[in-house]
């Protein structure tokens, strides 16, 4: 299992470092737009109803053997209800689908991490909560998942997606002050923006996806060096009492056959 997860973890990365220019270029034009525009009629630019479970996306692996890294997403999401309130879950992972039923709470359409078309998987998960968002069945789209600091390190992150928010933080004034090129959007911002957050969605649900899946191998190939180590000291230890106890044996027999031949010279 180790060699199985060494081998698919430079895949993952791979995949997910792939996936990461489009992910800041998405961004730095979601920023852009919502400096341009005055006002876009779009759901995900509103709050939503009050009164109604926040949704959370709940993303684990389908697999254990990791260590802590299923259950310290699965924590998080409990530490997250606990102190939110009333939370619908949509779930990604076999862990995640588990854990939501050793809750107790109803059976909510649940998606597989492995699969090979995970592009697919984000489009569903986003056009599902997109529909329960804009009908009023959840106030807000918030994503629970983990977070790859690096192949020793894995951390549950909580990030709300909906409803978006321009970052306070952004500083407008150096952004525009900084080179960069004149960028014109046809037919208007707002429309470009109406357009652009769905997809905005789908795709920082999918880099989840790629993110979670690096994020496992590595915690599972750590995880199988140490049952590896483990395993080793385990034999060291085992092989030696085996061979005291094969020679306190032989010195018994030797003690015994001693102690027989001098009764026999006594006699």
């Amino acid at each position: 299992m180790k060699q199985v997860a060494a081998a698919k973890i430079r895949r993952a990365e791979m995949a997910r470092r792939q996936a990461r220019p489009y992910a800041d270029t998405l961004a730095e034009m979601l920023r852009d737009l919502m400096q341009a525009v005055s006002h876009v009629d779009h759901p995900f630019m509103k709050p939503g109803k009050e009164g109604t479970p926040a949704g959370v996306i709940l993303m684990t692996a389908d697999k254990g053997l990791a260590g802590a890294f299923n259950s310290n997403v699965i924590r998080a999401a409990e530490t997250y209800a606990r102190d939110g309130g009333d939370v619908r879950y949509y779930t990604v992972g076999t862990k995640a689908r588990n854990a939501v039923r050793r809750w107790g709470m109803a059976d909510r359409p649940a998606w597989p991490l492995g699969t090979a078309a995970k592009l697919d998987t984000a489009r569903a998960v986003a056009q599902m909560v997109t529909d329960d968002f804009t009908q009023g069945t959840i106030s807000g789209i918030t994503l629970i998942s983990s977070k790859m600091i690096s192949m020793m390190s894995q951390k549950p992150e909580s990030r709300k997606l909906v409803p978006i928010a321009l970052d306070p933080s952004f500083d407008s004034a150096a952004h525009d002050a900084g080179a960069r090129g004149a960028v014109e959007f046809s037919p208007s911002p707002e429309f470009v923006l109406s357009r652009l957050l769905p997809k905005y969605l789908e795709f920082t649900i999918y880099s989840a996806m790629l993110e979670t899946d690096a994020a496992f191998f590595a915690a599972q190939l750590v995880a199988m060096s140490n049952a590896t180590d483990n395993a080793s000291k385990l034999i060291d230890e085992l092989t030696i009492a085996m061979n005291n106890a094969r020679q306190a044996a032989i010195t018994k027999e030797l003690l015994e056959i001693v102690a027989g031949a001098e009764a026999l010279g006594v006699e």
